[in-house]
């Protein structure tokens, strides 16, 4: 009877160890500058809740790359956003310092339509969005591929990767170790250091 049982725990052992606790990452989404409703878990990268998060780095290198997985679907919205953006609602782009992509299928700004994407399917659990940006432009793919919807940014001052979340979205950011290929020259995001 216990034969089963056995082999489950051969070799662990039941003395007190200690787990090895998960390195933070240092791009992540920042408690700091999040909506009212929001909760951030998994160290940093998954949001879900209502309203939106800032990443806690800017997207200070030339060429800027990161991913975005839909864990599980309801409204969201992804892209950038300076500091001032609202972040307690719920649909990105709906002021003058957002540009979302959101999961209607509309990237906004400042409460206007900037494109309007149709997909054959509709983007679902598991996809994937990822998000480049080079300080002129800003683009969007789904699983690997682009959406073919620039958007050109005249911003000046520092810009954030933004995640919105509400009717129980929730998103996971990835930061780094891309499921998909970044797009040519673009990077992971870079934390600013000083040469001083």
């Amino acid at each position: 009877m216990f034969c089963c049982l056995r082999n489950c725990f051969d070799g662990l052992g039941f003395a007190a160890t200690q787990t090895p606790k998960r390195e933070r990452h240092p791009i992540a989404l920042d408690t700091t500058h999040m909506g009212s409703e929001v909760v951030i878990v998994k160290n940093g990268l998954r949001i879900c809740g209502s309203g939106g998060a800032l990443a806690n780095a800017p997207l200070v290198q030339s060429k800027s790359y990161f991913e975005v997985k839909i864990q599980q679907g309801g409204i969201w919205g992804i892209g950038l956003a300076k500091r001032d953006t609202d972040l307690n609602v719920a649909v990105g782009g709906k002021d003058s310092e957002s540009w979302a992509f959101n999961s209607d299928g509309i990237i906004r700004h400042n409460e206007q339509e900037r494109h309007k994407l149709i997909f054959q399917n509709p983007i679902q659990e598991g996809d994937v969005i990822g998000v480049s940006y080079d300080h002129i432009e800003l683009n969007f793919y789904l699983n690997g591929e682009s959406m073919n919807a620039r958007i050109f940014l005249g911003v000046k001052g520092l810009i954030y990767p933004v995640l919105y979340v509400d009717d129980g979205a929730i998103l996971d950011l990835i930061p780094e170790n891309f499921i998909h290929t970044p797009p040519a020259g673009f990077e992971k995001i870079m934390l600013e250091q000083s040469l001083l």
